[in-house]
């Protein structure tokens, strides 16, 4: 089933390992910021979690020789492990009262830190059942992640400064 998926599990693991970098580096220079928010410590993590879960799960497309169930089981835990982070993110901005927000958009930022990583849990399930569209979902939630987690530095390096 993973046949013809190597190069772009290549190109996403190198692509991860770069942002999550940069990621890092741009929360190092405004950390101060982040900590004194009761919300974006668990942003950052979240963002974090997110980047690593695409490596692990690129480093998991990779691995050669494995049956399509156990990739499948790989990427369902993988997933419930990075679930962690998103979760406690969701839970902070949900019940964070020191800003003014709506509960629509509460709810839409605790959705957008956790869907990509559903979607991906999703995918592994598909994948252990033997369907080849899990791992479509798996590309979707990676597809996903790079463009929050982009959205994420933004806001952890120039919103904190506002």
């Amino acid at each position: 089933m993973t046949e013809g998926w190597s190069d772009f599990y290549v190109g996403v693991a190198g692509a991860a390992a770069a942002l999550a970098g940069l990621i890092i580096v741009a929360m190092s220079v405004t950390i101060k910021e982040i900590i004194a928010s009761r919300t974006l410590p668990s942003r950052a993590g979240a963002t974090i979690s997110s980047m690593v879960l695409i490596l692990v799960l690129a480093i998991l497309g990779l691995m050669p020789r494995q049956t399509d169930v156990a990739l499948g089981i790989e990427i369902v835990v993988a997933s419930l492990v990075a679930l962690i982070p998103p979760v406690l993110m969701s839970q902070r901005v949900l019940t964070d009262t020191t800003y003014d927000a709506s509960t629509a958009t509460r709810i839409f930022r605790a959705a957008a830190g956790l869907g990509p990583v559903v979607l991906a849990l999703v995918g592994g399930i598909l994948v252990v059942a033997g369907l080849e569209a899990g791992l479509f979902f798996v590309a979707a939630a990676i597809a996903l992640i790079f463009v929050l987690s982009m959205l994420n530095a933004w806001v952890l390096l120039v919103e904190v400064q506002r």
